[in-house]
């Protein structure tokens, strides 16, 4: 018999659970139209009577099927997916129930499920059949539903600041904006490589050069580097550009928007990630790179004295070729983890800054910051360089650097037109997903991570 090709006038779980527990416990209610559909998860076979639990995306309840009334019931198995018609009440024992009148299959499971007692716990099965984690694991499906309202969060916060939403290429004949390896594929037409993005910056700043002032861009980047508890090499970037602003304004803007969509998606602006209370509500601490380096005896010029002291401390350094890999490493390794409760780092050295302004008060420092929450980084800022041959110049510093940022032409030609001031963020999703969802790593809040071929 061939199944239904539709179910149409559907009512979700929840709004059923919401009529039930209204109803007076024990008391069967008179027929309703109400029209669910979802997946039976548990059946309970009493005689004459067969109880099942019902799950959508909105939840879970309760059917009393009546074997006389439903004789479809006699072939339902867990796993299949159904469609009821019935009224919503409450059994004896004040339990939730939508008593059936009518049920249809709609689609046959013809694989067992996990055990649907204690979900699906494996952890390497969890990621690679995500498809049964979902089924199985309630607080998965409201992992997902929380990221997906922390991405509508973050759209309507910048719609609503006056920020225009934007798309550009993934397929880049030059990488830039960040210092990673990139993906590379071949155009067969063009007869030219090109590289899948690793940031999305240079281009939105041609926007700004273009007079769109103040623009954004949710979407992939792609980073041909390590897998970590907070790296993919595929991942989910928001990057914001905004004219007449500095990195002070765009301290103020991320410390509002975070506080905004704690707010909006939790509830509150505290959440627990890794054993910590961490509170986002603004202002947030200031730091400076230079003194937060200090504080552990660990700010020096000198290359071979910073590899000195690293090594002193036990920190293997042989992978670091250069000044900047160490400072850099220095960083990472002994001030990131502890920077626990929201804190902006601010005034990087040029080394590390190729896009950003220098401060007024050092020629060595850049107007550039990153910002932490519970020891993890959750994104970086500047304030832009607006001049075409002040960038040129940091493209041939960077040259003289290991794996430096490349020049690219066509975004030095788009700068001599004159770029407004302009402050530019990037704020990882999903590391931001991690922190208010309570998740410790990466591969739990991106739907299909990557993951090594099984032997």
């Amino acid at each position: 018999m061939a199944l239904p090709k539709r179910f149409p006038d559907r009512d979700e779980i929840v709004a059923a659970l919401a009529e039930a527990e209204r109803a007076v416990a024990g008391e069967v209610p008179e027929e309703g139209t109400l029209r669910l559909a979802g997946r039976v998860m548990a059946r309970r076979d009493l005689g004459k009577l067969v109880f099942l639990d019902l799950v959508d995306r909105s939840g879970r309840i309760q059917l009393h099927c009546p074997r006389d009334l439903v004789p479809q019931v006699a072939d339902i198995h867990l796993g299949d997916v159904v469609g009821v018609v019935g009224a919503p009440g409450r059994t004896r024992r004040g339990e939730p129930t939508v008593f059936v009148a009518s049920l249809e299959i709609l689609a046959q499971t013809r694989a067992p499920l996990p055990d649907t007692f204690h979900g699906l716990t494996d952890v390497e099965a969890r990621y690679r059949r995500r498809y049964l984690d979902l089924l199985m694991n309630e607080q998965t499906r409201a992992d997902f539903l929380l990221r997906a309202r922390i991405v509508t969060a973050v759209r309507r916060h910048l719609d609503a600041d006056g920020f225009i939403e934007v798309e550009t290429p993934v397929l880049q004949p030059r990488y830039g904006g960040a210092f990673a390896r990139p993906f590379v594929t071949h155009h067969n037409e063009l007869d030219a490589d090109l590289y899948l993005r690793i940031a999305t910056e240079l281009y939105l700043k041609r926007l700004i050069v273009g007079g769109l002032e103040r623009v954004y861009e949710i979407g992939k980047d792609f980073r041909n580097e390590g897998v970590s508890y907070k790296h993919q090499p595929e991942f989910t970037m928001l990057e914001w550009y905004e004219a007449y602003a500095d990195y002070r304004d765009t301290m103020a803007r991320i410390e509002r928007l975070l506080e905004s969509v704690a707010t909006e998606v939790t509830g509150g602006t505290t959440i627990a990630f890794r054993g910590h209370e961490v509170d986002l509500k603004a202002p947030w601490e200031r730091l400076g790179f230079v003194e937060s380096l200090e504080r552990h005896e660990l700010w020096t010029r000198d290359e071979a004295e910073l590899r000195s002291r690293l090594t002193e401390r036990g920190v293997a350094t042989n992978a670091d070729r250069d000044w900047a890999q160490l400072v850099d490493h220095a960083f990472s390794h002994f001030v990131e983890p502890n920077l626990i409760q929201p804190t902006i780092v601010h005034d990087y050295p040029i080394e590390l800054s190729p896009f950003a302004r220098t401060t007024d008060g050092d020629p060595l420092l850049t107007e550039r910051f990153e910002y932490f929450a519970g020891g993890m980084e959750l994104g970086n800022a500047f304030s832009e360089i607006n001049d075409a041959e002040e960038q040129q110049r940091r493209f041939a510093l960077q040259a003289e650097q290991v794996e430096g940022e490349l020049e690219d032409p066509d975004y030095l030609e788009a700068l001599s037109y004159g770029m407004p001031p302009t402050g530019g963020l990037g704020l990882g999703i999903d590391r931001l997903a991690m922190l208010l969802s309570g998740r410790e790593t990466i591969r739990d809040v991106i739907l299909f991570p990557a993951l090594k071929e099984r032997s």
